[in-house]
């Protein structure tokens, strides 16, 4: 919402439309407010600044009735406005929304602290352009507003007086002299706005006027005030009349030319640019073709205007065989065409600043030329753009980095709306313009290229033909340089001059998909005679190269580099190079990703991801067999199930009979069975079948039994997983497989834990964290310590629950394996429920469950959502606990696995109970009961026997109840399991209504005898 009171009082919505208030008290209410500034009004000051003595019959309730009218008014025109209107003791205030008071006073702060007389001016200017008139205009009569409109109206005149100041800075003297005029005849005795008007006077010739103007305010003094004119205004009087050389409007220093376009998204870079020269003398822009040096060299030399100047000296015409040399350019720009004085020389105690653009072509020779001038002319200062370093002493670096996404995506829209009018960021458009950013890597001229075909192509369609840029990109200003009018020819002025080492090198780069590291870079791209390192750092120094970590291309130069590499007939090769690198570093991750360099490889995957993918998409079948192989570990860990499974897929289906087919295979039946949703049988038997016949390798054999039953873990009966687990664990421990022997155990932990054989899962799961830790592997260790969290939380023990879950977490986090966050997540959010800190166990779901749906993990899904219908129940909100586990009971029904179907019945029948429906929570806990008795899990079939006597005593029958219950609390204590008492709030209740009936019961039984 905002607030207008220069001029009459009105407000708007966010987007422009203006706010009906709708009567003329209401009105009044809102001016009192705004003019007292966010401060709270008191209601008996509001009561007598609205009706002064004429009081209405109950003045307080009055003033409220015209308070929710006035909530309501900017109710209707935004929802959530109302709430700007706050209640506070003793009174009312306006609290937020946008006034423009406020915006003129941070815009006049801004153009009084500007150091450039223009950007001053433009700030100045745009603040009273809020003004629509008086302050306050219909109420400025009234007592409330009185010391507002007269503070503002005094802001504005200072705010006027600072702009003619800035205006006669910039030459302006002549249109001022108008423009004063009338404001003087208004104030004539403001003398600050007099001397401005006898400046402007005598700047525009006008002597004889700005004499006159004088004695006209002498004599306004003289009999008003008694008053003669200040010292100030006097000495201007006097220097008027000697034709003081100083009130001479200056002689433009420089020849920068004016700015036709704003600068977007260099505010921070222009004034770093500008704070570098302040302590260097020579700075050089660096950065690739179009990026904006020039622009932005333009923009931190306009507002520097050291005494001797600022002067362009455009650089782009000169080429390495040109007659005409840098130092006659410099001469000519600067007018000194005198050359029997050296120009070095003839800068000699000149305090000026030169902007020697574009020097990339003729490097050697304005190095050169700047060393000398800047030994010869200490106060000099230069400022170089190009797209390599001069490389010379004292030189200082910025190198121009293309726009981020918000700016580059700005810049787009508002050229493209200069050649297409109407054209505006939408939400239909928006992801379109990100696209064209995101692919043209934020280079302002490319952008500005795209921008001038929307109006012909639309920018969807324009989207989808970047594939061909240098065939669309074509159409550039025709007040351009050649170099600029196309996106080929900005790229070619780059080539040019680059030598054959660097050509070959330059174009060969282009084959990786997102860069490389140096290592696959001096294989890719070697060829005799050329030493590839020196090349790169030759290339990242014309910025044709980005450097880091990795080695890159923006996405413009690789695509012209690859029309190079086909052009040179090396394209095949080059990929060849580059598949046998991704194979080899596959590989080579695979058994790293078992133990103590897991982050470490799993992170050098991960920056190779965008090769190997693209690899893989092009590799023959024994290669792309090789490929996947090596890979699937890595997609297990990372939970990218589904990729894994299709790209498996995809490398059977063209090799399914070459050598590494089988292991391909294996890990096909488990990834099949870890993206389904449990219900497939035929992926479950195809799982099993695969660990019995896929793999002679009695090692192997052990690792695929070990890997399909942790896949199977989830789903299915529990002995199939504790088969395949328990042989596997054998044949581990038989070759003394360490890593093999910890991961059954951790498996054989959990199918201990959903037996309820605690002190089992306790067992096995210490024993493979230990393993685990021993090989240094995190994912062991964190899987390991999730068992340990689930027996902890069982026997009630929080603190060591929630201190394992944080310690699981953290290690998930620390290796990107977003899967086990979730769980972890979960786990946490668990442990904060029971210790009844409902609200943060809420947040902690809500995390997991996102994070499950990223991941496509339903199992993972399904945890976190229960744990917010346990929330849920337990706060009494019965519809959303419902709503949650009834979309999830299909699929758990299916599964008939661990993932909690008495659990989830169960909770549906507490449920049920709330709302008092006996026959269907009786149904429910009846169903839960022998799900759990299938499962076999005696805590399981001990909580079934809970909900059950909640529904028993419900209707009625006390004494089958309290069996019931002792029959679960015997079973707790069988596995050595007792409820903690976090989790008695459903027994305890049960009880309650036991012992209720029961002593009902004795009491009607005692009044019949």
């Amino acid at each position: 919402m905002r607030f207008g009171v220069l001029g009459p009082v009105a407000a708007w919505t966010d987007d422009g439309r203006p706010v009906r208030i709708p009567d003329l008290k209401v009105r009044a209410l809102l001016a009192d407010l705004l003019a007292n500034e966010g401060r709270p009004v008191s209601a008996d000051r509001l009561i007598d600044d609205l009706w002064g003595a004429r009081l209405p019959r109950n003045p307080l309730a009055t003033l409220q009735t015209r308070v929710s009218q006035l909530r309501r008014a900017l109710e209707e025109a935004e929802p959530g406005a109302r709430a700007l209107v706050v209640s506070q003791r003793p009174g009312y205030l306006l609290r937020g929304g946008a006034v423009d008071a406020v915006r003129f006073r941070e815009l006049a702060a801004r153009g009084r602290a500007a150091a450039d007389p223009a950007e001053r001016s433009a700030l100045l200017g745009e603040a009273l352009d809020l003004w629509r008139g008086e302050p306050y205009a219909d109420f400025a009569d009234a007592e409330f507003a009185r010391t507002e409109v007269t503070r503002l109206a005094e802001e504005r005149l200072a705010v006027l007086e600072d702009r003619a100041e800035a205006r006669l800075a910039l030459g302006e003297h002549d249109a001022l002299t108008a423009d004063l005029a009338d404001l003087v005849e208004r104030h004539p005795l403001r003398e600050r706005l007099r001397a401005l008007h006898l400046r402007a006077l005598y700047r525009s010739g006008r002597q004889s006027d700005a004499l006159a103007a004088y004695a006209d305010l002498r004599e306004r003094l003289a009999d008003e005030l008694g008053l003669d004119p200040g010292p100030e205004l006097a000495a201007l009087h006097e220097a008027i009349l000697r034709q003081d050389p100083a009130l001479a409007p200056e002689r433009p220093r420089g020849n920068l030319p004016a700015p036709v376009t704003g600068l977007i998204g260099r505010d921070g870079a222009v004034a770093e640019v500008r704070a570098l020269l302040g302590t260097s003398r020579m700075v050089t822009l660096v950065g690739p073709g179009g990026v904006g040096k020039t622009s932005l060299a333009l923009e931190a030399a306009r507002a520097l205007d050291p005494p001797g100047g600022a002067w362009l000296v455009e650089l782009a015409g000169l080429d390495r065989g040109s007659r005409t040399g840098a130092a006659d350019v410099v001469a000519n720009a600067l007018g000194a065409r005198d050359d029997r004085v050296p120009l070095p020389e003839r800068l000699r105690g000149k305090r000026l600043l030169l902007l020697l653009d574009n020097c990339e072509h003729v490097v050697e020779q304005v190095a050169a030329l700047a060393a000398d001038l800047l030994r010869a002319a200490p106060d000099l200062r230069i400022l170089a753009t190009s797209q390599e370093p001069l490389g010379i002493a004292g030189e200082a670096l910025w190198p121009v980095a293309p726009l981020d996404p918000p700016d580059a995506e700005r810049l787009f829209a508002e050229r493209a709306a200069a050649g297409a009018p109407g054209f505006a960021l939408t939400d239909d458009n928006a992801a379109a313009v990100a696209s064209i950013c995101r692919r043209l890597d934020g280079i302002p001229l490319a952008l500005e290229l795209a921008a001038t075909r929307v109006r012909a192509l639309g920018v969807h369609e324009l989207a989808a033909r970047l594939d061909d840029r240098f065939g669309v990109l074509v159409a550039g200003r025709r007040d351009a340089p050649a170099r600029q009018r196309t996106l080929r020819a900005m790229i070619d002025w780059s080539w040019q001059p680059l030598t054959e080492a660097e050509r070959v090198v330059l174009r060969r780069l282009a084959v990786p998909a997102d860069g490389c590291v140096l290592s696959a870079a001096e294989e890719v791209c070697a060829a005799p005679g050329v030493d590839v390192l020196d090349t790169l750092a030759r290339l990242v120094d014309r910025s044709l190269v980005v450097a880091g970590p990795r080695y890159r291309l923006l996405e413009s130069v690789r695509a012209y580099a690859l029309e190079r590499l086909h052009e040179a007939g090396e394209a095949d090769e080059i990929r060849r190079r580059h598949l046998a690198w991704n194979v080899a570093l596959a590989e080579r991750a695979a058994p790293r990703l078992y133990g103590r360099d897991q982050r470490e490889w799993l992170e050098r995957l991960d920056a190779e991801d965008a090769n190997l993918r693209a690899v893989l998409d092009s590799a023959p079948p024994a290669e792309a067999l090789r490929l996947v192989n090596a890979l699937s570990w890595y997609w297990f860990l990372r939970g990218r199930l589904l990729e894994a499974r299709r790209a498996l897929e995809r490398a059977l289906a063209r090799g399914g009979d070459l050598p590494g087919a089988a292991e391909a295979r294996v890990w096909l039946a488990g990834f099949s069975l870890l993206t389904s949703d449990g219900t497939d049988e035929r992926a479950r038997r195809a799982a099993v079948r695969a660990a019995e016949t896929e793999i002679d390798d009695p090692g192997t054999r052990a690792w695929t039994r070990w890997f399909l039953g942790f896949a199977h873990r989830g789903f299915g009966d529990l002995d199939v997983t504790a088969d395949l687990v328990g042989r596997a664990l054998e044949a581990f421990r038989a070759g003394g497989d360490r890593w093999g022997v910890a991961a059954a155990l951790s498996v054989r932990a959990t199918i201990a834990r959903a037996r309820s054989d605690l002190a089992a899962a306790r067992r096995d799961a210490s024993e493979a964290r230990a393993l685990f830790r021993e090989q240094g592997d995190r994912w062991g260790g964190l899987h390991a310590a999730g068992t340990l969290a689930d027996v902890a939380e069982i026997a009630g023990d929080y603190p060591e629950a929630a201190r394992l879950h944080r310690e699981s977490l953290r290690m998930a986090e620390e290796l990107g394996l977003w899967t086990q966050v979730s769980f972890s997540l979960s786990g946490l959010g668990r442990i904060h429920l029971l210790t009844g800190d409902a609200d943060t166990a809420d947040a902690l779901h809500e995390r997991a469950r996102r994070l499950a749906v990223a991941q496509s993990n339903l199992v993972a899904e399904h945890y976190a959502d229960v744990g917010l219908a346990l929330a849920a129940r337990r706060r009494g909100d019965l519809d959303r606990a419902e709503a949650i586990l009834a979309r999830w009971l299909p699929w758990i029904r299916k599964v008939d696995g661990e993932p909690g179907l008495p659990l989830v019945l169960t909770e549906l029948g507490f449920a049920a109970q709330g709302r008092g429906d006996v026959g269907r929570a009786r149904a429910l806990h009846e169903d839960a009961l022998a799900a759990a008795r299938r499962i076999g899990d005696p805590r399981a079939i001990a909580h079934a026997l809970e909900g059950l006597a909640g529904a028993t005593v419900l209707a009625g029958d006390a004494a089958t109840a309290a069996r019931l219950l002792d029959e679960a609390t015997a079973l707790r204590a069988s596995v050595d399991a007792p409820l903690p008492e976090a989790e008695r709030g459903d027994v305890n209740r049960v009880r309650a209504a036991i012992d209720a009936l029961t002593d009902r019961d004795a009491r009607r039984y005692s009044d019949r005898t």
